[in-house]
């Protein structure tokens, strides 16, 4: 009996460890493009001067602590608004869903939202914005974003390793969403990409 529950915990144990690896390659292949489309003239925001210098974007150390498993709850009747940017464009979306989860033990909540005009290629994706503790130290002040798919059950994978500064970091050029109040964390989230130094 004994030999058996110990077989079963060195199997959960060799099953937990394939499931860190494939989070750890899945972020480095997101930090990889990242640093190929900032050196793309055709995809990269940086100004030319300095895309021509750049190496690569300064990421947190990946932890897996910060992917976490989090609650999706549609919101089906919310009433479409003007999001203000960092310019007087206003972009329309619609509040999509709540998202709850729990985090360094607090429990959490982040809204997430869906552009009423996007981009062709783009109709799939969500808008999730947050603000945390870290923003105007080591991460840029505006906040960040995360990416996200239409969900497809009730359970959505956030993985903070793979949080991006908004182009506007990058270049006064570009015209970005402010995080919306309600998604300000009230915890340090030192993961994904530092803020930027020029």
């Amino acid at each position: 009996m004994k030999k058996y529950i110990l077989l079963l915990l060195l199997f959960a144990a060799g099953f937990g460890n394939a499931q860190n690896s494939e989070k750890i390659r899945s972020v480095k292949d997101f930090q990889k493009q990242m640093n190929r489309d900032f050196k793309d003239p055709e995809t990269s925001p940086l100004p030319p001067k300095e895309r021509k210098k750049f190496t690569a974007l300064d990421f947190f150390s990946i932890d897996t602590a910060y992917t976490v498993v989090a609650e999706f709850l549609r919101t089906p009747y919310e009433s479409p608004f003007e999001m203000p940017t960092t310019t007087d464009r206003k972009p329309v979306y619609v509040k999509y869903g709540e998202l709850f989860f729990s985090l360094k033990g607090k429990e959490l909540k982040l809204n997430v939202y869906q552009n009423q005009d996007p981009k062709k290629g783009y109709e799939d994706y969500l808008f999730l914005p947050f603000t945390d503790l870290t923003n105007g130290e080591t991460t840029y002040s505006g906040g960040r974003y995360l990416d996200m798919m239409l969900p497809k059950s009730s359970e959505v994978l956030l993985d903070f390793n793979k949080a991006y500064n908004p182009y506007c970091a990058y270049s006064g050029e570009y015209s970005c969403p402010l995080v919306p109040q309600e998604n300000h964390l009230a915890i340090e989230i030192p993961a994904g990409v530092k803020a930027y130094q020029k």
